[in-house]
């Protein structure tokens, strides 16, 4: 029987188009009911070179349509990642599509990791983190700048045959010059958005309510931006985009493919909702039907022009 659900993107296969996003689910080993063997792939959270104790806590912050978080990257490091995570992973998903995410604050940075997770053979897809700061230019993310951006993508696409995913940052003017440049790079897909840039005080402190002050939002209120970012790069770009931000239901889902995207990640939705992503993918048969489509595929790119 055909899966209607089925998605094809460079370098994976999947079973449908419901992945984690990045760091919402750590690693993917912790038994928290998310049911990860149901999706379509497994995100990592993203490493660094060295591990990193993150921020100074607190790291959340709850509004009322989403979050603001500033965890700084926190992770053990590659070496413990690529030693025991990844076999573990493999070991626990062995048919799980399993992009790693990773990010550098140098070129170089980028590459020696992206050589390492090569070298494991249970990477089935890289996704570049580009909103890391960029310490050869004063700490701006590499992301929001098009030259910068293809500079990372370029040197990773010369160490790796492995599918190149760039996941980008609605922290910018015009994204379209920037997925230009990443796709023109080699970049095999391209992931949006990350978090937005925001900031909450607390009244009676007079201070903000992160540690760091500046924060990543994410949750409901982003869902409209994504959808945003997501129509203009396919609009833009012709390789296939996976989409981000705010996820709660179906509906969320079929928005953000309607816009363009292939396939989808689910990120905050998780942090309330541990079997999110189960029930997204138990409901979209019913949601395909609803709406006249008879595959997930076809509702990529499907707004009338």
């Amino acid at each position: 029987m055909e899966n209607r659900l089925a998605v094809k993107l460079p370098g994976l296969d999947l079973k449908n188009p419901i992945m984690n996003a990045s760091g919402a689910v750590y690693y993917g080993l912790e038994d928290k009911g998310y049911k990860i063997e149901n999706a379509g792939a497994l995100v990592t959270k993203t490493v660094t070179l060295d591990e990193r104790a993150g921020n100074p806590q607190p790291w959340i912050v709850d509004t009322p349509s989403g979050i603001l978080n500033s965890v700084g990257l926190a992770n053990p490091g590659i070496d413990y990642v690529t030693s025991e995570i990844l076999p573990a992973i493999h070991q626990k998903y062995k048919d799980l599509p399993v992009l790693s995410s990773i990010a550098g604050e140098s070129v170089d940075e980028y590459v020696e990791l992206t050589k390492r997770l090569t070298k494991t053979g249970y990477v089935t897809a890289i996704e570049v983190n580009l909103s890391c700061p960029n310490v050869d230019r004063g700490g701006m993310a590499f992301g929001v700048e098009a030259e910068s951006a293809a500079q990372v993508i370029q040197a990773i696409r010369d160490v790796t045959d492995l599918p190149i995913y760039a996941k980008m940052s609605p922290n910018v003017t015009d994204i379209k010059p920037i997925v230009k440049a990443v796709e023109a790079a080699g970049a095999d897909g391209i992931v949006l958005i990350n978090t937005v840039v925001g900031m909450s005080f607390d009244l009676d402190k007079r201070q903000p309510k992160l540690a760091r002050g500046i924060g990543g939002m994410s949750g409901t209120a982003v869902h409209p931006i994504a959808v945003r970012f997501v129509y203009e790069t396919a609009q833009t770009v012709n390789i296939p985009i996976i989409g981000v931000g705010g996820i709660n239901t179906t509906d969320d889902v079929l928005e953000l493919l309607m816009a363009g995207a292939s396939a989808v990640q689910v990120g905050t939705g998780l942090s309330q909702n541990h079997q999110l992503m189960s029930e997204l993918i138990d409901q979209l048969p019913t949601a395909l039907d609803k709406y006249g489509f008879n595959r997930i595929t076809d509702v990529t790119n499907s707004y009338n022009k």
